[in-house]
């Protein structure tokens, strides 16, 4: 059995390597190397509590994360509420440089002296509110680049979409949870590799992939299936790349809110195309999908607004089924055991592998699984951050 020291050491030579990793993946590890769960429970505390890595629950997957070891990263609050912001300031513990203000016409003029790496932002503020203030940094090349965390005990319907729309890079609503607040701020700031975006960053295709080989051992109680957002190609078409990208983000972040409620569990992951995938218990996955699905019919008046249209109070689904406005709508499919099954084995075939050696899929073969492959929608990450490309696979 490796020593508590030589487990620390261990570990974080792990999640170094991948830069980010799973519990469970991290215990099967260790576990296979003879440690004890006691041992490696007190090594992966010492090393949050050394801030080597941060852990933060995504997609129903709790993944720890390196950090990097450099300079002190500054934060600022704007909060009107000063036991609320002091709470805030609390919640993101030591290691950053905090500065804190309670009216929102201090903001800008904070942000552009101070020059913080994030900013925490209410949207109820007295002289300037929220989404002002985002759309401000968000628009301004000279601090377009500061991370913006929205946190408020507005209706999330519009305020969400609307924060999303003007730049923001995640909503969290009150009241938060500081471990939540904390884990956010620390993965945004001091991720290693590529920056921390909450829509690639959800489970990658070997978190996919397993959930595949478990759905196809499971019963009838497991299910997998996809959320896919329909006529999301031809939405971007009429309104831009960059309004398409606003409404895969919403969706991404309404599928996180609806399973951080379910006690049995649930997950989900990203196609990289217009497709999420769900997976856990029939019942939870049954009402993520269903939950997620009001949320997005909700938003649907205020797409429409931000697309510049005036929707009538009764003709909102009409306005989207015109040639006006693609339909946008979320749909759910379960998949049949067989069928995945049987799909699975010619990926398979054709990669000459076998079933002993599944291994990890490619986003291409993930998509094949799921009968996704035809989609026109791809995304991709480039240093500029998220692009999505709009044409027939074979055209892009």
């Amino acid at each position: 059995m490796p020593e508590a020291r030589d487990l620390k050491t261990d570990l974080l030579s792990i999640i170094n390597e991948r830069q980010q990793v799973t519990f469970t993946e991290l215990r099967d590890i260790a576990f296979g190397h003879g440690a004890s769960a006691i041992d490696f429970d007190a090594a992966l505390a010492a090393l949050q509590t050394d801030k080597l890595v941060a852990s933060r629950s995504s997609g129903g997957i709790l993944t720890y994360y390196i950090l990097q070891q450099d300079s002190i990263r500054k934060v600022l609050i704007v909060e009107d509420d000063k036991s609320i912001n002091k709470l805030m300031a609390v919640s993101i513990g030591k290691g950053f440089e905090v500065t804190q203000v309670y009216d929102g016409a201090e903001a800008i003029p904070t942000v552009r002296q101070w020059r913080p790496d994030l900013v925490i932002l209410d949207l109820m503020l007295p002289n300037k509110d929220g989404l002002d203030i985002c759309q401000t940094i968000k628009s301004d090349p000279d601090i377009s680049g500061t991370i913006v965390i929205l946190v408020s005990a507005m209706d999330p319907t519009s305020s969400r979409f609307k924060g999303l729309e003007y730049g923001a890079d995640y909503y969290v609503k009150k009241p938060f949870d500081p471990e939540e607040l904390r884990a956010l701020v620390t993965i945004f700031l001091k991720k290693k590799g590529k920056r921390f975006d909450p829509l690639i960053d959800l489970p990658d295709e070997e978190r996919i992939s397993s959930e595949i080989e478990h759905s196809i051992k499971e019963g009838g109680s497991y299910a997998i299936g996809t959320l896919s957002i329909e006529n999301l190609g031809a939405y971007a078409r009429r309104f831009g790349e960059h309004s398409a990208i606003v409404i895969l983000r919403l969706v991404s972040q309404l599928l996180q809110d609806s399973i951080k409620s379910k006690t049995n569990g649930a997950f989900v992951g990203f196609l990289n195309n217009t497709e999420f995938v769900i997976a856990g218990m029939k019942e939870a996955v049954t009402a993520v999908a269903e939950e997620t699905s009001k949320e997005f019919k909700a938003v649907k008046p205020f797409i429409l607004q931000d697309a510049g249209i005036k929707p009538t109070d009764f003709d909102i689904d009409a306005m989207f089924e015109s040639e006006e406005v693609p339909d946008l709508f979320l749909k759910y499919v379960e998949y049949e055991k067989e069928k995945l099954k049987e799909r699975r084995d010619a990926i398979l075939k054709d990669k000459g592998a076998s079933l002993g050696n599944v291994g990890s899929y490619t986003y291409e073969e993930l998509q094949k699984l799921f009968g996704a492959d035809g989609l026109d929608i791809k995304i991709t990450r480039d240093p500029n951050g998220v692009r999505l490309q709009v044409g027939r696979t074979g055209e892009m």
